[in-house]
């Protein structure tokens, strides 16, 4: 095989036409099958796609791959969200769901993520077995059948995941409420699965809604299909032009979310996990608890101090916030790179959920998310989260995955508190302040998240973090 075919902390990603090819495909959707077959019957996986190039042959060409191994697939026709998908693999009892996506990667790119029959990404147990099935169909090709074109299928199953999602989301979400404030949103779907999913059930509602980006594009405009602030001044410009109270945006799949405050200002996603965590507190008054990853700000701590409830600091990867929903262990689970859910809901990030929960908060709070995150900061102190990727060369990766297995004392004079191993390698500093160091595991680069209690210090640290890493 001239591909090594791996699943990360979202499925396998890969260049189309490189090593995103239709023989590859092949190989990943029938170690899926094997995988599938060791479930208890019946043997039915949903499979859908968000809406990059080719998208719809990859779904039909996993349907015939499907089905010759004797897994009766489910085609969703139409593009959707990674979220409605996961929700569909509940409801609909599967044995789990195939779905084509990138997520927020750029156009060139495509993917597949395996959802388990309890709509969760597929856990490192999952995805090393879906591997040595994969390596083994690959070593046995000529008899295994995999690279071969299978037969077509006269009649597939299909499914419309949308309706069933859409009401779920109405009863998670106050609308009325937004309704009555009569605030205007701006939605950003960025021309990816999202489209006519929050759009349609605000005006449902009878929300004034304006939308960007709101037709298909597989080129996501010749960038990233990514909510973060540079690429949302199409949102902003129509905020300007509406007067709307908030912007919400979702990626490629809708499974990240990006949101923007009435006067442009974008609120970065630790803001957002930690406001909606007290917001829900608040108005719902579940307390069972909070998760986050590692990396995500300790204004999460603070609150979950503050609100005395459990907090769940988990490693890198929604999957592992995904098992906690599943146990009803936590009220909302969220992560620095704007993944969130709530309890009720999917163990899967929904850019689509957090976005009109905002949209609810704003409404019902009737201020500004920067004077909400202002009265925040007024109960439990300040927090300055930033996140760096520094590309290394291979010699200084190397040396500094070493330098990674110490257990420093100081970090340029800062002397060190605590270590925390659970991803990577955390200090936290005696004022709790903080620097964490991930590497990847695909490519030479390390993440630097940084995190500061002053907005005068928060250079100073990030400048202490970059040093450590390169010299």
């Amino acid at each position: 095989m001239g591909t090594q075919i791996k699943f990360g902390t979202s499925g396998w990603r890969a260049i189309v036409a490189d090593e995103f090819t239709v023989a590859n495909i092949r190989l990943a959707v029938a170690g899926i099958a094997v995988y599938v077959k060791s479930l208890p019957a019946p043997h039915r996986v949903l499979v859908g796609r968000d809406p990059r190039f080719l998208g719809e042959s990859f779904v039909a060409e996993a349907a015939r791959v499907l089905a010759a191994a004797g897994v009766a697939p489910i085609v969703i026709p139409e593009p959707a969200p990674t979220p409605a998908i996961a929700y569909a693999v509940r409801t609909l009892k599967t044995s789990g769901a195939i779905n084509f996506t990138a997520s927020h990667n750029p156009p060139e790119y495509n993917g597949i993520k395996y959802s388990t029959p309890d709509g969760a990404p597929a856990l490192p147990e999952v995805t090393k077995q879906i591997e040595a099935a994969i390596a083994n169909i690959a070593a046995n090709d000529a008899s295994s059948g995999a690279s071969a074109k299978p037969e077509p299928r006269e009649a597939v199953e299909t499914a419309d995941v949308k309706p069933a999602f859409l009401k779920r989301l109405a009863e998670l979400v106050d609308l009325k409420a937004i309704a009555r404030s009569r605030i205007k949103v701006v939605y950003d779907p960025f021309w990816g699965a999202g489209r006519g999913y929050a759009s349609d059930l605000l005006r449902a509602a009878g929300v004034p809604v304006e939308t960007v980006h709101d037709t298909r594009d597989v080129l996501f405009g010749g960038h990233a299909p990514e909510p973060d602030d540079p690429l949302l001044g199409d949102a902003k410009k129509k905020m300007t032009e509406t007067g709307a109270a908030i912007g919400i945006a979702t990626d490629g799949d809708a499974d990240r979310f990006g949101i923007v405050d009435a006067g442009g200002t974008f609120l970065q996603p630790n803001y957002v996990i930690a406001l909606l965590f007290d917001y829900l507190v608040e108005t719902r008054g579940w307390r069972n608890g909070v998760a986050k990853s590692v990396a995500t700000t300790n204004l999460v701590n603070a609150l979950a101090e503050r609100h005395k409830v459990p907090l769940y600091e988990t490693p890198v990867g929604f999957k592992y916030i995904g098992e906690l929903i599943l146990e009803d262990k936590i009220a909302i689970g969220g992560e620095e790179s704007a993944g969130l859910t709530i309890r009720g809901h999917v163990p899967e990030k929904d850019g689509i959920l957090a976005g009109l929960l905002m949209a609810e908060m704003v409404a019902v709070r009737g201020k500004s998310l920067g004077e909400q995150l202002r009265e925040l900061f007024g109960k439990v102190g300040s927090y300055y989260p930033v996140r760096e990727n520094f590309r290394l060369t291979p010699e200084v990766k190397a040396r500094f995955t070493e330098k990674l297995k110490a257990d420093p004392t100081e970090l340029s004079g800062r002397k060190v508190a605590e270590i925390v191993r659970t991803d990577g390698l955390k200090l936290i500093f005696d004022d709790g302040s903080w620097v964490c160091y991930r590497l990847s595991g695909t490519e030479p680069v390390v993440r630097a998240y940084t995190e500061a209690r002053s907005e005068h210090d928060r250079e100073a640290l990030q400048a202490a973090a970059e040093k450590f890493v390169l010299s």
